[in-house]
């Protein structure tokens, strides 16, 4: 599992996650400390928020500042994915901003496409074209959103840069669709994202099934390595047997839902800090 800086580990499982969003009609900003990943149109943690904070004590004003500044001004929700060893001034001033830890962290599992198994019997996992855009969107997203990702969804699919393609997968169950993921490959590696399964068809191992069927399609279109970013540690164990790996985890700062975003009023109105000069230059 080679990587242009070395082994395929959480560093380029980031990056291409990373390029999924940019993909999808997002923009990165980069700061020294963090990447600021944005995505106007879709205003949800998971396509806004800051990959990492590491950052110097003293240096630290000015970043954070920078990367508030920067979603609220958009009326964005932000995240935090930090390091699990980022220092306690970083801890300190999140939780100052109103940020709390998720109780459980962010986990990268990267496995080689190279054994691929084959899936269970009565799951069958299908590659879809992007007219299936609108149903597969219903697995992640509210109503404001939606048709947003789902346009975004079709023109990648339909439309993918040089290097890259996206596709849409589905798990089903007899005749219902049951779950759904987003196959994304760039380069030599590929990311299985966003896997839901309806919550009434949940613990039947649908998504394991999905996550194997990735890992066949990305190996039939030529990536060396799949990964998959969790939100559920206890997935490392499930996902054993089909070859993942721990690449490393995060810990995801977010605001609370009743957290309010306010801007501090300016202030009293005061005299300009710049005057035009008063008489125009002498010319030699």
């Amino acid at each position: 599992m080679a990587d242009q800086d070395g082994p395929f580990g959480i560093d380029g499982a980031r990056r291409l996650h990373r390029d999924l969003i940019l993909s999808l009609g997002g923009f990165s900003y980069e700061l020294a400390g963090g990447t600021l990943v944005t995505h106007e149109r879709i205003p949800v943690p998971a396509f806004n928020f800051v990959d990492g904070a590491r950052v110097a004590v003293r240096r630290q004003t000015a970043f954070f500042e920078k990367a508030l500044d920067h979603y609220f001004q958009r009326a964005l929700r932000p995240s935090f994915r930090v390091d699990l060893d980022t220092p306690p001034h970083i801890d300190r001033t999140l939780r100052h901003f109103g940020f709390v830890p998720a109780s459980e962290p962010l986990v990268f599992l990267v496995a080689p496409t190279s054994n691929a198994p084959a899936g269970p019997r009565g799951i069958e996992v299908v590659e879809v074209q992007a007219d299936h855009a609108r149903e597969i969107a219903e697995f992640w997203t509210h109503d404001r959103e939606r048709d947003e990702f789902a346009r975004a969804l079709d023109v990648v699919v339909n439309h993918p840069n040089p290097g890259e393609r996206l596709t849409p997968l589905l798990a089903r169950s007899g005749t219902r669709t049951a779950a759904a993921a987003l196959l994304y490959r760039r380069g030599a590696h590929a990311e299985v994202e966003a896997v839901a399964t309806l919550p009434e068809l949940r613990g039947r191992g649908i998504a394991t099934a999905l996550v194997a069927g990735a890992l066949a399609a990305a190996a039939r279109d030529g990536a060396t390595t799949l990964s998959v970013l969790s939100a559920t540690p206890r997935l490392t164990t499930r996902l054993a047997p089909l070859g993942f790996l721990e690449a490393g985890r995060l810990t995801e700062y977010r605001l609370p839902a009743d957290a309010q975003l306010a801007i501090p009023p300016p202030g009293p109105p005061t005299p300009p800090r710049w005057r035009p000069p008063r008489a125009a230059a002498r010319t030699a």
